[in-house]
């Protein structure tokens, strides 16, 4: 049986993403098993956005299918092509929005092709390790995690009990608690070292905004000293937890 395999973002009218991406596909391709053919293995690791796309997600998925496999189509159920949402909150899109698109895209490729979707990149347990390790380069005496948020009830448990485990306080860009409440908390408590960790993929329009913030609250808190990390970003680490829910 072949496989091929689409990493699914969000999607953005930011170029960097799209950029990322296919750098962590690059990364992705090199775990490949050594049984695929070396000359078609470019083609069967490929990226799709849910939005900010000219086409519909279940059509991103019929053209990668026919790009990954080829015209011709193989024998019943010997094409597999598995789907890993890269995304950080079990939110809307998650729950309802990717599976329904999937959904579509099985009904148009019937028998001819099996496809998977696979567990989200923020439900993978070993995510926690890399921002343990980006924490561990920036020293602060308070940590806030901040995430996109989510509308949907409950999704934000898993962040929840993240920061946790890393000793943070949690704040969302797109709902509540803020920001800047979650600093003045700090603040009132008497910290002067806050160190900020968004919890996103890449940079983008968002960290943008997310830095801009920042030097918005360094000028009304003045005797503290904030430091802002990176998001995850496209790298070797990332790619092996994405290959691993691969196998999932």
């Amino acid at each position: 049986m072949l496989s091929a395999y689409l990493l699914l973002s969000h999607g953005s009218r930011d170029p960097r993403p799209e950029i990322a991406m296919q750098q962590l596909a690059r990364l992705v391709c090199h775990k490949l098993p050594k049984d695929h053919n070396p000359l078609n293995s470019e083609h069967l690791v490929g990226i799709a956005a849910l939005e900010m796309n000219p086409q519909p997600l279940h059509e991103q998925i019929q053209q990668f299918a026919k790009s990954a496999f080829g015209e011709r189509r193989l024998s019943q159920n010997e094409n597999r092509l598995k789907i890993v949402p890269l995304f950080l909150l079990p939110g809307v899109h998650v729950m309802t929005d990717i599976p329904a698109e999937v959904a579509l895209a099985q009904q148009a490729t019937g028998q001819d092709m099996i496809i998977e979707l696979q567990p989200y990149l923020g439900s993978h347990p070993n995510l926690e390790k890399l921002l343990a390790k980006q924490i561990a380069t920036i020293k602060a005496e308070a940590w806030i995690l901040l995430a996109h948020g989510s509308r949907r009830p409950g999704s934000q448990e898993t962040v929840e009990a993240m920061a946790a485990s890393l000793g943070a306080m949690t704040a969302y860009w797109a709902g509540p608690p803020s920001l800047e409440s979650r600093v003045k908390e700090l603040v009132t408590a008497g910290y002067r070292e806050i160190a900020i960790l968004p919890y996103f993929l890449f940079a983008g329009g968002i960290t943008d905004a997310i830095t801009t913030s920042i030097e918005e609250l360094k000028l009304q808190f003045s005797a503290v000293n904030f430091q802002l990390a990176q998001p995850l970003g496209a790298s070797a680490e990332l790619a092996e937890l994405i290959w691993d829910l691969t196998e999932r």
